[in-house]
């Protein structure tokens, strides 16, 4: 699911770049804004939701190591969105609803994969 729109204000989690030696312009905790938001396919990194912020433009992508990529789009996944009031969420749950339509529920988390060993009664 995107939880991302243009002109939101967000914040970079990953600034790690495996494999890369060149400087990507991004730094963890430092925030931006999205310019662009869109599919991307790439041919070594594949296809993936990309994200273009209006702080940094990264030009023509056509050094040694580049991949000829104009303005390449981070993943969106490096990001998050920044919550200026963290408990607005929560909020939200308690506010009345017109009459006739259910309340909002957010989504339950799914099952973990792995159960939880359960204890066999011992005979004392």
């Amino acid at each position: 699911m995107n939880q991302f729109h243009v002109g939101q204000k967000v914040v970079c989690i990953d600034d790690k770049f495996k494999n890369v030696s060149i400087d990507q312009g991004i730094r963890k905790g430092q925030i931006y804004t999205i310019r662009w938001i869109g599919a991307y396919k790439h041919y070594i990194d594949g296809e993936f939701i990309g994200i273009k912020l209006e702080e940094i433009h990264r030009g023509n992508d056509d050094g040694p190591e580049g991949y000829g990529a104009a303005d390449m789009p981070y993943r969106a996944t490096r990001f998050r969105p920044l919550l200026r009031d963290k408990l607005s969420a929560l909020r939200n749950l308690l506010a009345p609803t017109p009459k006739g339509e259910k309340p909002y529920m957010p989504e339950a988390p799914e099952e973990p994969q792995r159960k939880a060993p359960v204890k066999k009664p011992e005979k004392v």
